[in-house]
């Protein structure tokens, strides 16, 4: 009897436990239907749809007072797109709710600024941290091509439109380089930027001029012959030019440029304190540069260009060599006698005999040194540009299957897509490997 008794109640509470367990599971179904304002499962979403871009929009059709009101929708009250399904879900019963109260958004004014009007803002409050040279170059844009077209204009009247048209005529009707009109577009950009930062635009203006693809300002299609400006020395050319620097005082620039791929301007900015012959390394960080007609270190031009280079042992040689030489000299009056100051990157005074680009007798060097040579090489029939030593450095180590990241490091470059031009571009030495491999096929 006992036993029968403890099965008895071992059934009923199998029993209460399971009819406990659906109860359970239908409240929560319930309250997932109706209880809950904020449905969980993609379903429950009734009226929210995702758009091509990966974002959400939504739609919903009332009737008010006999008539139906239809709305639809991708982006919120200040022009930004729906980033989650749940955040078009409550947008859309806000929405609702209000069309049915009959409530109406009265559209935001915005003042009625000129692109001038914009761009003294800009000139005025907002280049903190902009490089010299970029500004240099923005006013050039600015008063040169710009200001006559578009000052006087309404930003927020101009269409995409007529500013693609314009990029078009420079490139295509007045043959600026695809790169040069590149620099146009940035500056277009950075217009619209500030004019919505400072409240002159909406920011469903600011996307469709900027960032979406169907609408934006954009480049015009490039040429089929449009130079990509990598240019680079052959190993014929590379000979003439070892035979042609050797001895003279642009040796040094020379070979930090054929060695180490430097920007002239680095190349010259470059101190005997951030050489380390010991480990094989030379520290970037600053460059030289003319500012207001004086000659200045000031940082280099992006964050990636702060880096530390491993030159070959040809270099170290070098400038071991030469740094035995300048110890060994018995003129150090007459080089402190001849030495120029210049403004550091922390506004202190220093010395030209600090930097490695300094000739013997104590004189300074600048980048206003290449020229001479550049001249000289063009009446021997040798068309030469520093850059082009830089360009010849990043070919050579990608044919030679450097590493894309770790030529990125060593080349300074902001973006590895503009490394990945050097392994895209035809070389000698690229073009003997791929002749090598198909005569093996």
């Amino acid at each position: 009897m006992t036993i029968n008794l403890v099965t008895m109640s071992q059934s009923f509470i199998s029993l209460k436990l399971e009819t406990d367990k659906e109860s359970h599971q239908k409240t929560r179904k319930k309250e997932h239907k109706g209880g809950n304002n904020m449905p969980r499962s993609k379903k429950s979403y009734p009226g929210v749809f995702q758009t091509d871009d990966g974002n959400f929009g939504y739609r919903f059709v009332v009737t008010v007072n006999g008539h139906q009101k239809t709305r639809k929708k991708v982006k919120d009250e200040n022009g930004n797109p729906f980033k989650t399904r749940i955040q078009a879900a409550n947008a859309r019963a806000v929405d609702m709710e209000k069309t049915k109260a009959g409530v109406i958004d009265k559209p935001v004014s915005f003042p009625k600024a000129t692109v001038s009007k914009v761009y003294a803002d800009y000139r005025k409050n907002g280049t903190t941290g902009k490089a010299y040279t970029t500004l240099l170059k923005q006013d050039s844009l600015w008063e040169n091509h710009i200001k006559e077209k578009f000052g006087r204009r309404i930003i927020s009247k101009i269409t995409a439109a007529e500013i693609n048209d314009f990029l078009s005529d420079l490139y295509y009707k007045e043959g600026y380089s695809y790169g040069y009109v590149e620099s146009f577009i940035k500056f277009f950009y950075l217009l619209y930027g500030q004019a919505f930062t400072r409240g002159y635009i909406s920011a469903d203006l600011y996307a469709r001029m900027t960032k979406s693809k169907s609408s934006k300002i954009h480049m015009p299609n490039k040429k089929v012959d449009e130079d990509d400006d990598i240019r680079f020395f052959n190993e014929s050319q590379l000979n003439t030019l070892d035979e042609y620097f050797h001895g003279t005082n642009a040796e040094t620039a020379y070979m930090l440029g054929r060695y180490c791929g430097l920007r002239i301007n680095e190349c010259y900015g470059l101190k005997w304190d951030h050489v380390d012959l010991d480990s094989g390394t030379i520290r970037i960080d600053r460059q030289m540069q003319y500012q207001e007609g004086l000659i200045k270190l000031v940082p280099v031009k992006t964050r990636n260009g702060v880096r530390t280079i491993f030159i070959p042992d040809v270099l170290v040689l070098y400038l071991r060599e030469l740094k035995q030489k300048i110890d060994g000299l018995e003129n150090e009056a007459e080089r402190k006698q001849n030495q120029t100051m210049i403004i550091d990157i922390d506004g202190k005074q220093l010395s030209s005999l600090s930097l490695v680009n300094c000739q013997l007798n104590g004189k300074i060097q600048t980048n206003n040194s290449m020229k001479y040579h550049s001249r000289k090489l063009a009446g021997e029939g040798l068309e030469f540009k520093y850059h082009w030593l830089r360009h010849t450095y990043g070919t050579m180590m990608a044919a030679m299957n450097t590493p894309e990241y770790l030529l990125c490091s060593q080349m300074g470059h902001a973006s590895s897509q503009v490394t990945h031009k050097y392994y895209v571009a035809l070389s000698k030495p690229g073009i003997d490997v791929l002749r090598d491999r198909l005569n093996k096929l």
